[in-house]
């Protein structure tokens, strides 16, 4: 903050902060052998808002390649999807795993 006068009156002044936009983390599922390709595609609609046909595509690169990228969020947003998978996933006593990875 900086002071000055004009015209006889005290003015202050704020220097404007440049805001950056937040860094985004990549949200990966990881392929096993126990969940099922249904439930992965059920999760990838309802945690992370696919429509039917991309979720497909996205369980079958997991499937295929063993993960598979379904979206990238700032750090709390990746967080919390993760969290709520872990959480789907051992309710339905599935070991699915979701990852957070810088990108």
């Amino acid at each position: 903050m900086s002071l000055h006068t004009r015209n006889g009156t005290l003015f202050a002044t704020q220097k404007a902060e440049k805001l950056k936009e937040p860094e985004e983390f990549r949200v990966i599922l990881c392929n096993d052998h126990y969940t099922t390709m249904e439930f992965v595609v059920e999760i990838l609609i309802t945690v992370f808002h696919k429509d039917q046909l991309e979720a497909n595509r996205i369980m079958l690169e997991v499937h295929r390649k063993g993960r598979g990228v379904v979206g990238q969020y700032p750090w709390d947003i990746a967080q919390t999807k993760a969290q709520q998978v872990h959480i789907l996933a051992r309710q339905h006593e599935f070991p699915l795993r979701c990852l957070v990875e810088p990108l």
